[in-house]
């Protein structure tokens, strides 16, 4: 079995991201496996040095160990790209010159949304001809890459499905909806990948036998499904767990200034402590 932790380095490691890494680490102690470090920082602008290296801190701090040097996405630039370019060439992605705010125009407040609440992306550059797509790209418009759904769906033609353990030992077959997702982002305007392209390339490409990360991408993994059916790489098992939640009962975050784990420490809490205090409050002992 291989597990991996996956955080992206845009700010510093909080009790939710503790019990992921927890649970992937005893997953893989449990069934004699192992456990990567995976940095996710496909985000150039956000991802910053000093949070790689407190997350490293972080981790080490919680007794975590991992095989060295740790993969990180930002040096397989290359890999992603060959990937988009197989998929425009199969026609089954599509170069997209919109704009957040000319897509957020098109789509009506109470129009259609993906899994993650955002509008489902009109179709508005899917059926441009020819010759306007190739006059764009030669004149430098910027463009991302979208997923073709339906020729994706057609090409694939069969019922997509996995496995998911959630927090246990016993699978439960799940049908596979990416559809949920419509015309999906694969690829940005200025990296040549989303989160949802290099996450299947590198599980693959790691050997990941066991996906173990929060439930609140547990609706990604039907895209992910599909991703993999569509560039002949593994499907690996699924296991969504619990989210670690605020006293207003929200998914803790970064981005809302969430106490970190390194707050924590310096206020001199152990990691027994967080052991203790995760263990109490998810009921889960590790």
């Amino acid at each position: 079995m291989i597990c991996r932790f996956a955080p992206s380095p845009n700010g510093f490691l909080h009790l939710g991201h503790a019990y992921s890494a927890l649970m992937n680490a005893r997953l893989a102690r449990a069934h004699g496996g192992l456990l990567l470090l995976r940095i996710e920082d496909i985000d150039r602008e956000r991802s910053k040095p000093e949070f790689e290296q407190a997350m490293r801190e972080d981790l080490a701090w919680l007794g975590l160990d991992w095989p060295r040097p740790e993969r990180r996405q930002s040096e397989f630039f290359d890999a992603y790209r060959a990937l988009l370019e197989k998929l425009l060439a199969r026609g089954l992605a599509y170069p997209c010159f919109c704009t957040r705010g000319a897509i957020a125009a098109k789509v009506v407040a109470d129009g259609a949304r993906d899994p993650d609440g955002s509008p489902l992306y009109p179709g508005s550059c899917r059926d441009m001809s020819p010759g306007l797509r190739a006059q764009k790209i030669a004149a430098g418009e910027k463009f991302a890459v979208r997923l073709d759904m339906a020729r994706a769906l057609a090409e694939i033609d069969r019922p997509l499905s996995y496995r998911e353990f959630y927090e246990g030992e016993t699978p439960q077959g799940m049908a596979a909806r990416p559809e949920l997702w419509g015309d999906a982002l694969i690829g940005r305007r200025d990296i040549p990948a989303s989160y949802h392209l290099a996450c299947v390339h590198d599980d693959s490409a790691q050997g990941v036998t066991d996906v173990m990360r929060g439930a609140d991408l547990e609706a990604a993994t039907g895209l992910h499904v599909l991703l993999q059916a569509l560039l002949g790489l593994p499907t690996p098992d699924y296991r969504h767990h619990r989210l670690v939640l605020d006293e207003d009962g929200k998914k803790l975050a970064k981005s809302k200034g969430s106490t970190s784990l390194q707050a924590l420490r310096d206020a001199g809490v152990t990691s027994e402590g967080v052991r203790a205090m995760l263990g109490e409050r998810m009921g889960t002992r590790f």
